[in-house]
């Protein structure tokens, strides 16, 4: 199999790797680039454990190739954080509502409401709480996620 040579950005350092045209950026980002953080599920872009921001853009990094996200700036969970430490809004709002149980979901969902609310932008608890239709937890039963997005909207605590 012939092997594709690509170059991104994933939270804020440059990656260069060889890919199968097959490779999934998930598949990628865990394996070769080794972002755990990226929950590989279903495969199929149902359980949103997966997903990524790509160019500002909330994705399922199973349905993605990785070829696709050649030349692409990637955020990962691992990448939301600052460098001293201080928690993203969104991954704060999950801790204080108690929006994780096993956490696998968690980066999917962190994920999405981070692209949701980047750069200033104010969505709605509604629109928010419409976003976590694209996740499946089995844990929480959705009220913690549900609490950390009134959070997110309200600048409340927990």
């Amino acid at each position: 199999m012939s092997e594709h040579a690509i170059q991104l950005t994933i939270n804020g350092r440059r990656h260069t790797g060889r890919v199968e045209a097959r490779t999934s950026l998930g598949d990628f980002l865990r394996a070769d680039a080794g972002y755990t953080g990226v929950h590989i599920g279903c495969e199929h872009g149902v359980c949103g454990a997966c997903t990524v921001v790509v160019d500002g853009r909330a994705v399922r990094s199973c349905l993605m190739l990785a070829v696709q996200a050649d030349g692409a700036e990637v955020t990962t969970v691992e990448g939301l954080a600052d460098p001293e430490g201080t928690l993203h809004p969104v991954q704060q709002a999950m801790r204080d509502a108690h929006g994780l149980q096993c956490g696998f979901c968690t980066p999917g969902v962190v994920m999405t409401f981070a692209a949701l609310t980047a750069e200033g932008a104010k969505p709605t608890e509604e629109q928010l709480i419409a976003a976590m239709s694209g996740h499946i937890c089995r844990c929480t039963g959705y009220q913690g996620i549900r609490k950390a997005a009134r959070i997110l909207t309200s600048g409340d605590t927990a």
